[in-house]
């Protein structure tokens, strides 16, 4: 996870490393100890987010 700064004081850039094939993909959109690590201290521990290819395209098969 890469966290920029810009010039507006307390906005930030997230962005998250996504890890992807032909599958889908995986990213880690929050992670506790990172995110204090840039001055972000909140009680929140960690959010995930992935998306499955196959599962998607199964789902639009049987829409259709």
């Amino acid at each position: 996870m890469n966290i920029v700064e810009t010039r507006l004081p307390g906005v930030l850039i997230v962005e998250p490393k996504v890890f992807g094939d032909e599958r889908g993909f995986f990213m880690e959109s929050w992670n506790r100890a990172r995110f204090a690590e840039a001055g972000l201290d909140i009680d929140f521990v960690q959010d995930n987010h992935s998306r499955s290819r196959h599962v998607a395209e199964e789902n639009i098969q049987q829409l259709g």
